[in-house]
């Protein structure tokens, strides 16, 4: 259960979906002053803080500081992490509409969090790569 790793076949078969909500991306010192880390949907480490990201009400709930406001993009398609050219594709097809992108590979899928303003146009952007791709 590894993934897909040909690249023709991933953007064929990729579905870009919106999850419900805004989303933001805030630091901390550490995890412990997170009141309830199941809240969270990542985290990750840096030298300087930890960045953690989590739905907008959440962190204003929290009283986190936050100046990106982003929707969350899923391609609904199991991408090995050892596959290549997916995020630059996809990362190139949002360049073109002037789109910016913070891109999170977990396991099973891509994430790619935009900003909430260029979310619709976004989707157009990666319908518009896999339309592209088609045999």
């Amino acid at each position: 259960m590894s993934g897909e790793k040909d690249l023709a076949v991933l953007i064929q078969n990729m579905e870009p979906v919106v999850n419900t909500g805004e989303y933001v991306f805030c630091t901390v010192e550490t995890l412990s002053e997170i009141p309830d880390i199941e809240r969270i949907l990542f985290f990750f480490r840096e030298a300087e803080a930890v960045t953690i990201v989590l739905e907008k009400n959440i962190a204003d709930e929290w009283s986190l500081d936050y100046s990106y406001i982003s929707s969350w993009i899923t391609l609904n398609i199991h991408s090995s992490l050892e596959a290549v050219g997916l995020t630059a594709a996809f990362a190139n097809a949002l360049k073109k509409e002037n789109i910016s992108c913070n891109v999170v590979a977990a396991y099973f899928h891509d994430h790619i969090f935009v900003a909430e303003k260029d979310a619709e146009k976004a989707i157009e952007a990666l319908y518009a790569l896999r339309l592209a791709q088609k045999p």
